[in-house]
């Protein structure tokens, strides 16, 4: 009798086991991602504000050592996100207390901070000067990408204390309890977009694309093959800024360590950083100081599919 293969088990059929999610470690992590904003920002157009993400991405270091540790997960609720094909700790639900006095910990810290831009006084006592509501309502509208201009330069503060707490969450789950969610581009331990793709060198990850998820920091695996944002398997290609010429799939210039990943089912694109290319990539680092390709790519008919947790961009106006 013939038997249909569930999600994942044809994977364990290969011949070559990796892992098919990479938590998180806050210890290093934010430490990391600071040291590569700052070797990014020698000779980029957008230092300045690298800096200044590199001194936020400092704090959220901070933030990490003085945090208290994970709730346990609560009983069954891994094997209820399998069942269903969910996240297992999804943003979308109650948000952890705890995001709100990581936030405050952040302003505290950059406000008395002489190298902080003057000009974010006043954003740091807006925020200040929420009470826990506010604070909550404020947090879905940045997760849902659903900000005005009076919140544009608050939502990079509001997404660092999330990231904070969500990573420490999902950095005390074991492989084995996060599911395989639908539909497979977003995250299966928080259902946040992922910022971009990375590939990975070293160890049993090697060679492996994961997606890296913009708010809890977790990896999943997702062929080179297929589409990050609709899973097309059908005219994804790849786009250098120094290389005019897309490539097809798995067929990128290896002189680039950041590529566009164009798809021309749902005429998105969403960047891959490669770790052959260059070791010390970050998917969030690097992202964001790859504006350059940003631009470009608004000169196709290629749409950014997600945004940078870093950086939050006034939506044009619909015509």
């Amino acid at each position: 009798m013939q038997r249909i293969l569930q999600p994942g088990e044809i994977e364990t059929l290969d011949r070559i086991h990796f892992p098919r999610i990479r938590l998180p470690q806050p210890a290093t992590l934010f430490q990391e991602r600071a040291a590569r904003l700052r070797q990014l920002a020698a000779g980029n157009p957008i230092a300045d504000y690298l800096l200044f993400a590199a001194r936020l991405v400092d704090a959220q270091h901070h933030q990490v050592s003085q945090a208290a540790p994970a709730e346990p997960l609560p009983a069954g609720a891994a094997e209820r996100a399998s069942a269903h094909g969910m996240p297992l700790l999804p943003v979308a639900d109650a948000l952890p207390a705890a995001w709100r006095g990581t936030l405050r910990g952040l302003v505290a810290e950059l406000k008395g901070d002489a190298a902080v831009p003057a000009a974010l006084q006043p954003v740091f006592d807006h925020l200040a000067a929420l009470d826990d509501t506010a604070l909550d309502a404020l947090a879905r509208q940045v997760l849902a990408d659903n900000i005005g201009r009076e919140e544009l330069a608050a939502a990079p503060l509001v997404m660092a204390a999330l990231q904070v707490v969500y990573a420490i969450r999902a950095a005390a789950l074991s492989e084995k309890d996060v599911p395989y969610a639908e539909p497979a581009t977003v995250c299966p331990v928080c259902g946040s977009a992922p910022v971009a793709s990375v590939l990975r060198i070293g160890g049993e990850a090697g060679g492996h694309r994961y997606l890296h998820c913009s708010c809890c920091a977790t990896e999943w695996h997702m062929v080179r093959v297929k589409c990050s944002h609709c899973e097309s398997t059908k005219g994804v290609r790849y786009q250098g800024a120094a290389d005019a010429q897309a490539t097809p799939a798995g067929k990128a210039d290896t002189r680039q360590p950041v590529l566009a990943e164009t798809c021309d089912t749902c005429h998105t694109y969403r960047k891959l950083v490669d770790q052959e290319q260059d070791p010390y990539v970050d998917p969030v680092a690097d992202d964001l100081a790859s504006i350059t390709l940003d631009l470009l790519m608004g000169e196709t008919e290629f749409s950014r599919a997600s945004g940078n947790p870093l950086l939050a961009i006034e939506k044009p106006l619909a015509v």
